[in-house]
């Protein structure tokens, strides 16, 4: 299924061209450690365009990070072809950023070491990659924090380190699996603000997995909706909130975006329902 664009959609920016994702008839199949073969992901069918933000929805265990894990290059599909840029993903490629569920700072490190370690990977002196680190921990609210550790930071800020060293290569595609599920209602608003902020700037194009239907609305242009498993896509909804969208906190009493919310929950609902009964079947086995 292609994500459909809408009034609400980015702009691709210059340079973008290369960050289309397309997912055509993806399967993908795991064996358990008793040797029982499951399938996670079922003939999925997603098309992202340049710059455009997409949020995947669905009920737990639907294969909505197995589908991040084929975009990245970390995986590979068992049946079906996943393509960035029109070109089959066959490893981590040049310009993905990434941002996923738990903090993946080194905690030997400092804070600006932390930010500076992507430049660093890419050949970038450490004077220069220290000065745009700098600049990034700037951008995110966090300058006078470069000295700090990972374990001296309250979760929002480690959350805003790990924003800055997703963005610090300008990345053209952004993959983002959950990254505020673990914080506090205002914090998790103050995250998603920022993140749009700077995702204005530059306009990567983003994949961005959620289980918050409120925050999915908040951010993204497409809201796909996945089944229960064997995931699959089951709707796809143009999220026609003017851009900028503004303050996430005051976006969600908008008539618009609580019309769009009970769309998408009702298609929604249904595969949570059904998650739910699989996994308390299973209990009872």
């Amino acid at each position: 299924m292609s994500a459909p664009n809408g009034p609400a959609a980015a702009p691709p920016t210059a340079g973008a061209h290369d960050s289309r994702i397309e997912l055509s008839g993806v399967t993908k199949r795991f064996t358990s450690p008793t040797g029982t073969a499951f399938t996670a992901l079922r003939e999925v069918e997603i098309t992202v365009e340049p710059g455009r933000f997409c949020a995947i929805v669905g009920p737990t265990g639907c294969g909505k990070s197995t589908t991040l894990t084929l975009v990245s290059g970390l995986d590979r599909p068992t049946t079906g072809a996943v393509l960035v840029g029109g070109r089959p993903v066959e490893g981590i490629r040049p310009g993905t950023g990434f941002m996923f569920q738990a903090d993946a700072q080194l905690p030997w490190k400092s804070v600006l070491d932390n930010v500076a370690l992507g430049p660093r990977f890419h050949g970038v002196s450490k004077r220069q990659s220290h000065t745009r680190a700098r600049a990034w921990l700037r951008r995110v609210g966090l300058a006078g924090f470069e000295d700090h550790y990972p374990h001296q930071l309250s979760g929002g800020m480690r959350k805003r380190v790990s924003l800055a060293a997703a963005l610090i290569n300008e990345p053209s595609l952004l993959l983002m699996d959950e990254p505020f599920g673990a914080l506090d209602v205002q914090t998790k608003a103050i995250m998603s603000n920022e993140l749009l902020q700077l995702w204005e700037q530059t306009r990567p194009t983003v994949l961005f997995i959620t289980h918050d239907l409120e925050e999915a609305i908040a951010l993204a242009d497409v809201v796909v909706v996945m089944t229960a498993r064997p995931g699959t896509v089951k709707a796809s909804f143009t999220i026609d909130l003017p851009r900028p969208r503004g303050a996430v906190q005051e976006i969600r009493f908008q008539p618009r975006f609580l019309e769009l919310h009970e769309q998408i929950w009702q298609s929604l609902r249904e595969e949570v329902e059904q998650a739910y009964s699989q996994s308390t079947a299973g209990a009872r086995a």
